[in-house]
């Protein structure tokens, strides 16, 4: 078998109410996805999707004539390419799904994975009101969810633990809370500093008598030594790792005991290839592994795919904050929305990675390129 040629399409759907994502500085009006189509000359088609593939263009002859099984090589290659231009990983995504639809198996089987059910965690996205999440968390509990994470972005960070404390008070201990941060990385735009190792330490201290589950991102990401002192001197467990981009800095992660949770994702970093390496490395030193998952249901599904063969962590993030970020907003270009029921993910025992395109979405919301006038969303 041999690759004949690779497909980049762009799509972006209006939103309309606006997302007002806790790390934006006003909110989103689209939300755009990028797909990657692989061919081959025995007419399977792999899938991938979760970033916007900038810089591949002028390189799909590393690729085409190549036998897609050929893994470790064309990891290789993308490595190479993200270190020269941007990050490429939905390839590797689409190679697997391509890998799992010739050998008639779903991408979870082959990476070794004996279960398709993953316990999620309702991840959020919004800045709302104390009362308005801790109604928000009572509605995900009534839906089976076990778990969830809350966003941090205020000013004064005495209004984000507000949220938590009202969350904690209405819903005591029906749920799990997770806390993002948001200081591991910037969005072009934010220029505002972030926690020192004494604010997170802080912070920390706070979360941790409101018994959160993890305190996530709270230094910068390439802060290695400071975030392993903040685990050491923290009750509550350190998570981080999402904007991560080189294999040998989670190296070094583990090497400092940076993390107590490793969250690369395989859409943005690695891919399924790269990705499992790092979550064997950092489970086999005694961390979990648990991946961001933020980018689009394509994107979701590969990491569930990794999470269900590999993962020893008791969850795994679903973007999921209704009524403004839906599986009809996340996965607007897929047919097969995902969902959890009572809290858990099913992966379906179908070859690859088990993506259906909505083909009449596809149509709707083809654009030429994922960027206009700076925006990217």
């Amino acid at each position: 078998m041999k690759i004949t040629n690779i497909e980049i399409k762009h799509y972006r759907l209006p939103l309309d109410p606006p997302f007002k994502a806790a790390w934006d500085p006003s909110p989103r009006t689209n939300f755009a996805s990028t797909l990657v189509l692989v061919h081959t000359d025995e007419g399977y088609t792999g899938i991938g999707s979760g970033d916007l593939m900038v810089g591949f263009e002028g390189h799909e002859h590393l690729f085409i004539g190549q036998d897609p099984f050929d893994i470790q090589r064309h990891s290789r290659v993308l490595d190479n390419i993200d270190f020269h231009y941007g990050r490429c990983w939905p390839l590797d995504l689409a190679l697997w799904d391509l890998m799992g639809k010739a050998t008639g198996q779903p991408v979870y089987k082959l990476l070794g994975g004996s279960t398709n059910k993953v316990e999620a965690y309702a991840s959020t996205g919004e800045m709302v009101t104390p009362e308005e999440r801790a109604n928000r968390a009572e509605r995900l509990i009534e839906e089976g969810y076990k778990a969830m994470k809350i966003r941090f972005h205020h000013e004064d960070v005495r209004d984000d633990l507000a949220v938590v404390e009202a969350v904690r008070e209405r819903v005591g201990n029906r749920i799990e809370i997770m806390v993002d941060a948001n200081q591991g990385w910037k969005m072009p735009w934010d220029t505002n500093p972030v926690w020192d190792l004494k604010k997170a330490r802080q912070v920390a201290d706070e979360l941790a008598d409101l018994d959160v589950f993890w305190l996530e991102e709270p230094l910068p990401g390439d802060d290695f030594e400071n975030m392993a002192k903040l685990r050491d001197m923290s009750k509550i467990r350190i998570a981080g790792g999402e904007m991560v981009r080189r294999t040998h800095d989670f190296r070094e992660m583990v090497r400092y005991g940076s993390l107590d949770v490793y969250q690369p994702d395989v859409a943005l970093a690695g891919g399924i290839t790269k990705v499992k390496e790092i979550a064997e490395n950092v489970q086999s030193n005694g961390a979990w592994f648990s991946p961001h998952t933020w980018s689009n249901g394509i994107g979701v599904i590969a990491n569930l795919h990794l999470a269900a063969a590999v993962s020893d962590a008791p969850y795994l993030e679903l973007p999921y904050d209704p009524p403004i970020w839906t599986p009809e907003r996340r996965d607007y270009v897929q047919s097969n929305k995902l969902h959890a029921e009572n809290g858990v993910l099913t992966i379906p025992d179908t070859p690859g990675l088990g993506i259906e395109l909505d083909q009449e979405a596809l149509e709707k919301y083809e654009i030429s390129s994922a960027y206009f006038g700076g925006e990217t969303y």
